[in-house]
């Protein structure tokens, strides 16, 4: 399963925090033993629009000079964007100091498939999806749009964008007929999907092609090669939350598009290599890691124990909170079958132990994609948040992960719901 693929990637990249020690927080409180994983679109913002409960939050977590007073990171499926600029406008919105270290894009996690940074892959979204995909370590990529120039005859559904005049070649033999295919175009090795496309149309129709030609599409279709090049999707949300009073599609509407068209071409399954951003487990373990690099920078040197996600999308949000609560519970089960004792020190960079949190618990706000009518419940026991299932197909649907550990009306709310927890003021 993608899943476990995208988990297996992840071991031996992330290294544990140090070990734990004494320190205080601002103020001289204790260190924090929490963090906090927020979602942005529908929590802290919808569109471009900054949500009043978000900077009331905001208020509450920072501490003298606008510094933070627990470890935070910002983890979005958003990913048509620069860290660095996802950063940027998240500290004008919050009116707070905000780095790159501490924002995950859909497709953060992908510096982590180091297996597939020397290859040709063909990368397809919006914004500058070549310089992220550099930034990751990828060496060598073609747009769709490069590709389409390369090969104009595929691109045919837009009648405006079809070529004008046909540039026809005499071939060996005397035979006339198309121009053949592009010299010099590589041959294309895998697939990035990084986000939603402009013209779907165009993406769905070169994606295929691809895939159809084993990298070279200006090739004549003869046996279609399965299984296919490797497929690497960030963002598997069908909708989510802007300024518009129903939620927008997402990635993951393009992607039921390109599954459906692909298996109705060739009569088989599209199989992804991997499939990251949230709900999947990999990135909630790259967002653990950052939270405890973060308490290490800011010398709280004793190890975070819990993790409180908040977010507005039952099927990204809270599965993915409650997916790595599961697999948190699970590691703390095979470790004690083992006889391991649990500790930052006995977790290496080859170790599958965990970087010492023990929760992950999920908080649903109900200012984006969710939406209660009537005033929010704090204990959503036998409150089924979802009734048709939202998610990806190879994510299998549990009930159970889609309720919320607790649902508040927004993030401000949710805020002072850890923080009644904790036992922190």
């Amino acid at each position: 399963m993608a899943l476990r693929g995208c988990l297996r990637a992840g071991r031996g990249a992330l290294r544990a925090a140090g070990p734990p020690g004494r320190g205080c927080s601002a103020g001289g409180r204790p260190p924090p033993a929490f963090g906090f994983l927020f979602d942005i679109d529908g929590v802290l913002v919808r569109g471009s629009q900054v949500l009043p409960a978000a900077r009331e939050a905001f208020r509450r977590l920072a501490g003298a000079g606008g510094r933070l007073r627990v470890p935070v990171v910002f983890l979005t499926n958003a990913g048509n964007c620069l860290r660095a600029a996802k950063a940027r406008e998240l500290a004008q919105a919050l009116g707070l100091q905000v780095s790159p270290e501490q924002v995950i894009l859909s497709h953060s996690p992908l510096r982590l498939f180091s297996q597939f940074h020397s290859r040709c892959m063909l990368v397809a979204g919006q914004g500058p999806v070549e310089e992220n995909a550099h930034n990751l370590g990828f060496k060598n990529v073609v747009t769709i749009e490069a590709l389409r120039k390369a090969y104009p005859l595929l691109d045919m559904v837009d009648q405006s964008r079809r070529p004008k005049e046909l540039v026809i070649s005499r071939h060996v033999g005397g035979t006339s007929g198309p121009p053949p295919p592009t010299t010099g175009f590589p041959t294309i090795e895998g697939v990035i999907l990084f986000g939603e496309p402009v013209r779907w149309e165009t993406s769905l129709q070169l994606i295929i092609d691809v895939l159809l030609s084993n990298g070279n599409p200006g090739a004549e279709l003869e046996e279609i090669p399965y299984p296919h090049l490797p497929v690497l999707a960030c963002n598997m949300d069908l909708l989510w939350m802007a300024e518009a009073k129903m939620p927008r599609f997402g990635h993951g509407t393009f992607l039921l598009c390109l599954e459906n068209i692909y298996k109705k071409v060739t009569g088989r399954e599209l199989k992804y290599e991997a499939l990251i951003g949230k709900p999947s487990t990999v990135t909630y373990r790259y967002a653990e890691y950052l939270i405890h690099e973060q308490a290490k920078k800011q010398g709280w040197n004793s190890p975070i124990r819990r993790l409180y996600a908040i977010g507005d999308n039952p099927m990204s949000d809270i599965y993915g909170a409650n997916l790595y609560n599961n697999y948190l519970k699970s590691a703390q089960r095979n470790q004690a079958q083992a006889g391991v004792k649990r500790s930052p020190q006995a977790a290496g960079p080859q170790s599958e132990d965990h970087l010492a949190v023990e929760s992950c618990k999920s908080i649903l706000v109900c200012t984006g994609v969710y939406r209660h009518s009537a005033e929010a419940p704090s204990k959503p026991e036998k409150h089924n948040t979802e009734t048709v299932f939202h998610g990806h197909r190879d994510f299998s649907f549990d009930p159970s992960l889609v309720e919320a550990s607790y649902i508040v009306q927004d993030v401000n709310e949710a805020v002072q719901l850890a923080f009644q927890k904790e036992n922190w003021s």
